[in-house]
């Protein structure tokens, strides 16, 4: 027969002590307004605040959300109208990086708990709205209904160059929002994914405009 294991009575006490304090500190944190808990945690309840319905970073969420989308789609199209290693390769890492990018953006939005979609006009929280022109260009560099039609008929060499030219200009539109984002956004998420973008974009820009050269066209 096992006997029980006795506990010195101090150590039972001093375990005892612990745990009326945890559960002091608990219910005292529990009881804390937000701002409180915040500031206990290394925080800013500003900072954790989410952004206004008309902010830059709102605004650049969305917008550049569909931006990413339809650059995501024209590599799509064009991994499968060429057979060329480069462009396949450059299509793979923009689909890549955009995806996630967006996947980003849109959970966000999700976070801040804003509206994934608006009826405010585009690019609005850069001060130059957009208006539609109803040929499927919802903003400054996106293809047009008719060009994308166009890259899905190309092959070979043809969609190659016609996918160069109208990602470069699709990137550019892009690097010049994100850095109107980067400056004017108030959260550190819109404001490093939006540096980076810039910084990304402008160097498949200078990518893109080598590979149109060694195809005898340019941008």
């Amino acid at each position: 027969m096992t006997s029980a294991v006795r506990v010195p009575r101090p150590l039972v006490l001093a375990g005892a002590v612990v745990f009326l304090l945890a559960l002091g500190l608990m219910v005292l944190t529990i009881g804390q307004p937000s701002s409180a808990a915040s500031s206990a945690s290394g925080t800013s309840s500003s900072a954790s605040a989410a952004p206004a319905e008309t902010s830059a970073d709102v605004g650049f969420a969305r917008d550049m959300s569909i931006h990413h989308q339809q650059a995501v789609e024209m590599s799509f199209i064009v991994r499968d109208r060429t057979d060329d290693v480069d462009v396949r390769r450059l299509a793979y890492d923009i689909i890549n990086t955009q995806a996630n990018q967006r996947g980003m953006m849109l959970g966000w939005l999700e976070t801040w708990g804003r509206p994934k979609s608006s009826e405010r006009p585009p690019m609005e929280w850069m001060g130059h709205t957009v208006t539609a022109t109803g040929d499927g260009s919802l903003m400054p560099g996106m293809a047009t209904d008719a060009e994308l039609d166009e890259l899905r008929k190309a092959k070979g060499t043809a969609a190659e160059i016609l996918y160069l030219r109208l990602m470069t200009v699709h990137h550019r539109a892009g690097a010049e929002m994100a850095q109107a984002a980067a400056g004017a956004a108030v959260t550190e998420e819109i404001k490093n994914l939006a540096a980076g973008m810039v910084r990304g974009q402008k160097s498949e820009i200078g990518l893109m405009a080598d590979m149109l050269k060694e195809r005898s066209a340019t941008a």
